[in-house]
């Protein structure tokens, strides 16, 4: 049996086993197609919302997807459990602890799912959410396990927060605690050469310390895994609880969304034209203008008022992070790209896309257009204190490399919550590691009413090339922190 990783998107045979595991990079985000060449029987777990990737698959394959399983309620992504029952009348199932507002056939713990030679058998693993459960999969009967789905209980190089959203009844100490004993108690004892399949890789903010291997082994996660090490109850829940980032604010509304019978998405349908006139008429009402170009073109010309999130990023993801769930949106860009944002927005649960602007920014008169400042790392370090600079990295970026001096660390995500700690008139620098938030945080900031927002180019990294001073926070002056994270 292979013992160093599957690389994602190979189909694995083993038996009638047929397997195969998708890797959404821009959400880190893992699922699986799980099949029986005898019956023609397959499960998908975890899936994606827009899904036409694995009903193409299963077709090529002579497989017959009848049921979705879901690890536990995700909040990072909207998962495609409806649309997947809509288009094959597939069963939807996840552990029997979990709470939902659509039909389920739900997994008690132990429960074997056989799809021929193949089955899956569900452990109740709580500890992230309190309905997690893990998927141990055999290719025959009786067989030891071949690989195991560890949805978000235990990741390669990591285990999942039990910090994020908490459940009804639970803390996050008490989740934590459960956590240590599904990971002791349920995975540790399975055989060592069982390949191990989480639903999220490195960049996913549902763990800290996140591989970007995408599969493993129980063994080597034993060996290297910091949270499977040997360590008592309390220990386990300090270092799993130390130094998480904070989550994006749309997780709860992710999480909300795949409670609820909500309508489907139809990945296909085509996005509606704008005219300037009606993209006006919108953002009047309230919408917003996404500008979803790459930060050099928007800065070069944009509408007043749009906020920039680069398609050629973690487009969904950065969007959640500085945009409310539930506001009305038109897109600004490239008309050939207007889909697939759409599409990229629905798998977060953004779904109010109203069209996008026909044309781009080509569609106003060039004296209504803006330009964006960004200014060199140089140029920064010479303008000392007559400017405001913000650091908009994570925490842990932060710790681990330092700040500009002078300025103060506001995450991405608690951006548009702390806006009031920042004072609009005075003129202020934005950066990040190397200028794809920056651009965003800047957007954002002019937005709001910022009179003069530039960002730096090259970010940090340009900052930190020129052997420029940088100033390491002290460790009884912690890195300013989220509220509430």
């Amino acid at each position: 049996m292979p013992q160093g990783p599957v690389e994602a998107g190979t189909w694995q045979y083993s038996g009638d086993l047929v397997f195969r595991q998708y890797y959404l990079g821009c959400l880190s985000h893992a699922s699986y197609l799980v099949g029986d060449r005898g019956s023609g029987r397959a499960v998908v777990v975890d899936p994606q919302r827009d899904v036409a990737q694995y009903l193409a698959d299963a077709g090529t394959a002579g497989l017959r997807i009848e049921r979705v399983l879901e690890t536990h309620v995700h909040a990072d992504f909207v998962s495609g459990h409806l649309e997947l029952a809509a288009a094959t009348g597939a069963l939807i199932s996840y552990g029997d602890a979990a709470e939902v507002e659509f039909p389920i056939e739900p997994l008690a713990d132990g429960r074997v799912l056989d799809l021929g030679s193949v089955s899956l058998e569900a452990l109740y693993t709580p500890g992230h959410t309190p309905e997690s459960i893990c998927l141990v999969i055999r290719d025959a009967p009786g067989a030891a396990p071949w690989g195991v789905l560890t949805g978000d209980t235990l990741f390669i190089g990591d285990v999942g927060r039990p910090d994020l959203l908490g459940g009804v009844g639970w803390s996050a100490d008490e989740l934590a605690r459960a956590l240590y004993r599904s990971t002791r108690e349920r995975l540790l004892p399975l055989p060592d050469a069982t390949r191990v399949f989480p639903a999220h890789g490195a960049g996913s903010a549902c763990g800290k310390n996140l591989s970007t291997e995408t599969s493993s082994t129980i063994g080597e996660q034993r060996r290297t895994n910091y949270a499977l090490a040997p360590m008592t109850e309390d220990a386990f829940v300090a270092a799993v609880t130390e130094g998480q980032s904070a989550a994006p604010t749309y997780f709860t509304y992710a999480s909300h969304r795949n409670r609820e019978d909500r309508p489907v998405l139809d990945e296909s349908a085509p996005v509606r034209a704008l005219t300037l006139a009606e993209a006006d008429v919108a953002a009047g009402a309230g919408a917003l203008l996404l500008d979803t170009r790459d930060p050099q073109d928007f800065a070069a010309a944009h509408l007043p008022g749009a906020v920039n999130v680069g398609l050629g990023g973690r487009f969904a993801e950065m969007t959640g992070q500085v945009v409310a769930a539930g506001t009305d949106l038109v897109l600004v860009g490239d008309g050939d790209t207007a889909t697939e944002a759409r599409n990229r927005l629905a798998r977060i649960g953004f779904d109010r896309v109203l069209g996008f602007l026909d044309g781009g920014v080509t569609a106003a008169p060039p004296d209504r257009l803006r330009a964006a400042g960004r200014i060199t790392a140089d140029r920064l370090a010479g303008l000392g204190d007559t400017v405001r600079v913000v650091d908009v990295r994570g925490p842990g970026e932060v710790a681990g490399s330092g700040l500009v001096p002078g300025a103060v660390s506001v995450p991405l995500a608690a951006l548009a919550s702390r806006l009031g700690e920042l004072d609009p008139a005075a003129p202020t620098v934005v950066y990040c590691a190397g200028g794809y938030r920056s651009s965003i945080a800047a957007s954002l900031l002019r937005a709001r009413g910022f009179v003069r927002v530039d960002d730096l180019l090259g970010g940090f990294a340009a900052w930190a090339a020129g052997d420029r001073p940088v100033h390491q926070p002290a460790a009884d002056r912690p890195v300013e922190q989220p509220a509430g994270a």
